[in-house]
């Protein structure tokens, strides 16, 4: 679990094209004042990332109507030559490392200026070395892209590239990313489609232009919240909302009637048709009649007794005696179960940080804390089985 945010500043977004009520966007802009500090989100997102912390920032510059210029810096930066940046992007990143096998500082950037923060985990779809950072391998994915941003497809059918949109349908695993691809002047955002990462948005409004996104709200002072109250008219808890999960884009490009920046925010379908069907997918509400529980309960007795007596798919277990095969379904379950526990383990290396000095003993790199129908003995004793030997001793 990682921590990421991105605050937008210097850019008219537009929020129109969104099939949600996004709290309406404004060209007008009054005020880009936080409810927060800077410091309180950096401690909020500090919480979920105790491995590394860092920020950075992509300074926009406005050249004519119909050029913008690009460049990545450190949080404390400026613009080149003293010039005054247009627009800001101001990204931070807090990491708990759990792959990889060197120390890893969000956010990440490539050489062509393409910026990325990564709350996720790679569990398959994508083809990574056993070795390799989640975050690393898939800031050097996207960067291989097509940068035409209009790819409804995996692959473009024009350049051939792989899509972005279709790279992050292809993710199986949990994950949030806020992705700044630079050759198309072009913000990337989203969930994946069953919300497994949190990420927050804040929508400009007529009172508030900035645009913001996060894992997690900060802990804003009570007398701040009550002034923000007092002005806007509504409580500090209206000011975020959860983003819906999909796949967004923002490109921005320079005005064609004033001299600013202009954004609008427009929703990629997932490429995965699998995914999409799920999405859509209703559980329809059954109330079983009387008929049909008696009925059920009548086959589970008849279920219960059959496993209790021999039969042709009884083996002998290590005592010698004879007991009877494991069920199909239950023995269906315990194998995506350990699957699972393998791709979380033993498949990728597990980051271990080395604290020189304060821990020299040999520790096992895995906790279980599990809540949701099944007992944590299980999880462990199946993750006995898929970790190296080398952590049993």
């Amino acid at each position: 679990m990682c921590g990421i945010a991105l605050i937008v500043s210097g850019i008219r977004i537009d929020t129109s094209s969104l099939p949600f009520d996004s709290t309406t966007a404004t060209p007008t802009r009054k005020s880009e004042k936080l409810l927060f500090s800077l410091d309180d989100l950096k401690e909020a997102l500090r919480r979920r990332g105790p491995d590394s912390f860092g920020a950075k920032k992509v300074l926009l510059q406005l050249l004519g109507q119909n050029g913008v210029s690009s460049f990545t810096v450190e949080e404390d930066g400026d613009a080149a030559d003293g010039a005054i940046e247009t627009a800001k992007l101001h990204f931070f990143g807090a990491t708990l490392q759990l792959r990889g096998i060197n120390p890893l500082v969000q956010p990440l950037t490539d050489a062509s200026g393409n910026v990325l923060v990564y709350n996720g985990e790679i569990f398959g779809g994508l083809h990574l070395a056993s070795d390799c950072n989640d975050a690393e391998f898939l800031l050097q994915t996207v960067g291989e892209c097509c940068s035409c941003g209009s790819c409804a497809t995996d692959r473009c059918v024009e350049c051939g590239k792989s899509s972005i949109a279709g790279v992050l349908s292809a993710i199986k695993g949990p994950w949030a990313i806020i992705y700044w691809q630079d050759s198309s002047r072009t913000l990337w955002f989203g969930r994946d489609a069953f919300g497994r990462r949190s990420l927050l948005v804040h929508w400009p409004t007529v009172d508030d232009s900035t645009f913001l996104l996060s894992s997690v709200s900060p802990v804003s002072p009570v007398q701040q919240a009550s002034e923000y109250e007092d002005h806007n008219g509504i409580g500090c808890l209206s000011y975020w909302e959860e983003l819906p999960c999909g796949i967004y884009s923002v490109h921005v490009d320079a005005s064609k009637t004033s001299g600013y920046l202009v954004g609008e925010v427009k929703i990629h379908e997932y490429t995965n048709s699998m995914l999409n069907e799920l999405i859509k997918w209703e559980r329809i509400s059954v109330e079983p009649s009387s008929e049909d529980l008696h009925t059920f309960c009548h086959k589970l007795s008849l279920g219960q007794h059959a496993k209790h007596q021999p039969s042709s798919e009884a083996v002998p277990n290590k005592t010698g005696s004879i007991q009877p095969a494991i069920p199909m379904p239950a023995h269906i379950l315990l194998n995506a179960l350990k699957e699972s526990v393998l791709r979380r383990t033993s498949m990728y290396t597990v980051y271990q940080a080395v604290i020189s000095g304060i821990r020299q003993e040999k520790f096992f790199p895995v906790a279980i804390l599990f809540s949701g129908g099944l007992d944590s003995m299980i999880l462990a004793a199946l993750l006995d089985k898929c970790m190296d030997p080398s952590f049993s001793s």
